[in-house]
């Protein structure tokens, strides 16, 4: 069984993990197009949540950054330092920060 596998069938049994969502989201980030976009839709779920999921912000602008979608990236970070910053995660605030200026 895949680690992909392994994940999708823990997350049957606990939905709404966000641990293993965002364990799943990197899995699919390393796959194809299609995949990149079901990652991309699991990190946009994590930032969501209440509270949003700090490391998915950052990890999908990567992602974001890889396919060439700056903009997009940017505005992921932009969320992400300010809510990183509201939930006192100031070294994930200030690694969004550096990515950021490397756009």
């Amino acid at each position: 069984m895949s680690r992909r596998e392994q994940l999708e069938e823990m997350l049957q049994e606990d939905p709404n993990d966000p641990f293993l969502r965002y364990m799943l989201a990197n899995e699919l980030g390393k796959g194809d197009a299609a995949e990149n976009e079901k990652a991309l839709e699991y990190y946009r779920g994590l930032m969501g949540d209440s509270p949003p999921y700090i490391p998915a912000f950052l990890i999908s602008a990567q992602l974001l950054q890889r396919l060439q979608r700056i903009d997009e990236a940017a505005t992921v970070l932009r969320t992400g330092i300010e809510e990183a910053r509201r939930q006192d995660e100031l070294h994930a605030a200030s690694e969004m920060g550096e990515l950021l200026a490397q756009l």
